[in-house]
């Protein structure tokens, strides 16, 4: 399997399978799972990043474990929309886990996921120690469930 659109996605997946969240930075990667309907996205746990094979067993052996079909990862679009430097090192992710593993990927626009978590967490008043634990879990969150919401017609398509 490839890189495919959003749109294609439910159709590359078996009867029950999740889909998994990525938000992937230069020092974690935040996960979150989708439930098997693929209508809700759950903040998950981060991946302090090591090295891309660790990194990647970690990812893969999680899809093992919770019956995850495909993986929804950020796409880190400037805020002009154009593409930039960390589109080119996600992309470049993406085909390395392709490399060790046939599944789908799609990416969804991750523009000011952040911020939204961060925003949140502040109106919740969570300690700053527990933001910066949490923080790119939700992000993953927040990623996966505007892409969960784009699958089901929620939300319009930009694409």
């Amino acid at each position: 399997m490839a890189i495919c659109k959003l749109n294609d996605m439910k159709a590359a997946l078996s009867d029950g399978q999740r889909l998994l969240g990525l938000d992937v930075g230069k020092k974690t990667i935040g996960l979150a799972i989708s439930d098997s309907r693929l209508s809700v996205a759950s903040p998950l746990k981060i991946i302090w990043r090591k090295k891309f094979t660790p990194d990647a067993e970690s990812i893969f052996a999680l899809c093992d474990e919770e019956g995850v079909g495909g993986l929804v990862i950020g796409w880190p679009l400037n805020m002009d929309g154009s593409e930039g430097p960390r589109c080119d090192a996600t992309r470049d992710f993406a085909h390395a886990l392709l490399r060790l593993r046939d599944l789908p990927i799609t990416f969804q626009d991750e523009r000011l996921s952040t911020q939204a978590v961060e925003s949140a967490m502040l109106e919740s008043d969570m300690t700053r120690a527990r933001r910066a634990v949490r923080r790119d879990a939700l992000a993953a969150g927040w990623i996966l469930q505007a892409a969960l919401d784009r699958i089901h017609g929620s939300l319009t398509d930009p694409a």
